[in-house]
């Protein structure tokens, strides 16, 4: 195994690592990955389960993030992991191991609430509380913010004003798709600045496909694991031909490379949503991370230290 654990403290914050050197190559994709216990996933949250059940899951997620690390490493790629700050506290050597890796941590929250469960000021200590736990875990900055089940939304529009009074550089928390439990399907497909009144914080959407006029989530997760590889590369190859702007974020989870896990008691639809494809996600990531050669792979502040300054689509939500 490349990567292992260490108990190495460091608890100075610096700032952000600077941008990564980009291949020439036409093309950026963001890799990501939303660093969750398996039971905390929305899907699960009606469910009561014992503090073993959590326990066991909890010691699961260490694996798969470590595969996933040996994996990056094999290929030279740099991703982004949306770590929720509770694991900071409950594993900071697997938090560390992905720092000292070379990849950037940013947060996912501080126990995976989504933002609708929120007022404004009690989004806002969860949001520091997580940023300031991970930045003393890994001894760095901590500079991107993604939303427990992309719960920012016209509803919770007001999120964005926290982040932009915390310092975050930027949000992955807006996908353009209509759907049950998140979505603004007006936003912007492509990276945008999403204004607030006088305010604006760069967001990088995950990525979708145009089809028929509908925007069609192709981006990771279950989307991910069900639809036919070909669908991703068309919309990788669509953004990489509209220009640099148009950085490709995915999305995936460690506990989605981990098939052999205990499944949740859940409903026949959460269920499906949850467990579709999981037993080929691992040779279907070995596939994505041969792209390689066509795409720059890039972490999500490189992207955006790269392309902050470039003129990039505005989108308003009312204040």
């Amino acid at each position: 195994m490349i990567v292992s654990l260490t108990n190495q403290a460091n608890t100075k914050a610096v700032e952000p690592d600077a941008a990564a050197p980009l291949a020439a190559r036409p093309g950026y994709v963001i890799l990501s990955f939303d660093v969750e216990e398996h039971h905390r996933i929305e899907a699960a949250k009606d469910l009561t389960l014992p503090p073993s059940v959590q326990t066991h899951y909890r010691e699961r997620l260490a694996p798969p993030t470590l595969w996933l690390l040996e994996q990056l490493e094999q290929f030279a790629i740099k991703a982004t992991f949306f770590v929720v700050g509770q694991i900071a506290e409950y594993k900071p050597e697997l938090v560390r191991a992905i720092h000292q890796a070379g990849h950037e941590v940013a947060s996912h929250g501080w126990d995976h609430r989504p933002a609708h469960c929120f007022t404004p000021a009690t989004f806002r200590e969860d949001v520091r509380r997580s940023k300031e736990t991970l930045e003393q875990v890994i001894g760095a900055g901590v500079s991107g913010f993604r939303a427990p089940t992309f719960s920012i939304t016209r509803q919770t529009a007001w999120a964005i004003d926290v982040l932009n009074e915390l310092g975050m550089r930027y949000d992955s928390s807006i996908y353009p798709v209509r759907h049950d439990r998140y979505g603004i399907p007006g936003a912007p497909r492509t990276l945008f600045r999403i204004v607030r009144g006088s305010g604006s914080l760069l967001e990088i959407p995950p990525a979708t496909l145009r089809v028929l006029g509908t925007n069609l989530p192709v981006g990771g997760g279950g989307y991910f694991r069900l639809l036919p590889l070909f669908l991703l590369k068309h919309a990788l190859r669509h953004a990489a031909a509209s220009g640099q702007a148009n950085a490709s974020m995915l999305y995936f989870h460690p506990w989605e490379f981990d098939p052999q896990q205990p499944r949740l008691p859940l409903r026949l639809l959460n269920r499906f949503r949850t467990y579709v494809g999981i037993h080929r996600s691992r040779a279907r990531l070995a596939r994505l991370l041969t792209w390689g050669e066509r795409y720059s792979f890039i972490r999500a502040i490189d992207a955006a230290e790269l392309l902050y300054r470039q003129p990039l689509p505005t989108f308003r939500l009312p204040a």
